[in-house]
């Protein structure tokens, strides 16, 4: 049975810091690109980061620097740290496992990707 599970979530004010983190069961990312997602209501999902099979990292345009995906050795946890936070950062986070680079860049580009699996998401306020 597989299961992402995001953690991390939160309420913060504008030009602070939140780590989410990811972990993975039934999967490792070592046969999966992971990835996190953001989506707020009313909005299409929008892809902020992945981190490709050999560890490539991808980023989205709106990003600007101040994320920072990243993987534990086992490949078993994911996590995004988010510094500076913004306003417009306010979303529910999903982590997703993407099926390969394709999907890796294509969502962080803006393109709707089909992931092979979601987590349930975790809410970010930024005030």
């Amino acid at each position: 049975h597989v299961q992402l599970v995001e953690s991390g979530g939160g309420s913060v004010q504008a030009g602070g810091s939140l780590r989410l983190s990811c972990t993975a069961s039934g999967l490792t990312f070592a046969t999966y690109a992971g990835a996190w997602f953001r989506q707020t209501p009313g909005k299409d999902r929008e892809g902020v980061a992945a981190i490709e099979m050999d560890g490539t990292l991808h980023y989205g345009y709106s990003i600007e620097g101040r994320f920072t995906i990243s993987q534990d050795g086992a490949k078993q946890n994911l996590y995004l740290q988010m510094n500076a936070l913004q306003a417009e950062d306010t979303a529910m986070y999903y982590c997703a496992a993407l099926y390969d680079r394709r999907d890796c860049y294509a969502a962080t580009r803006g393109h709707a990707v089909t992931a092979a699996y979601w987590g349930q998401g975790t809410q970010v306020t930024v005030s």
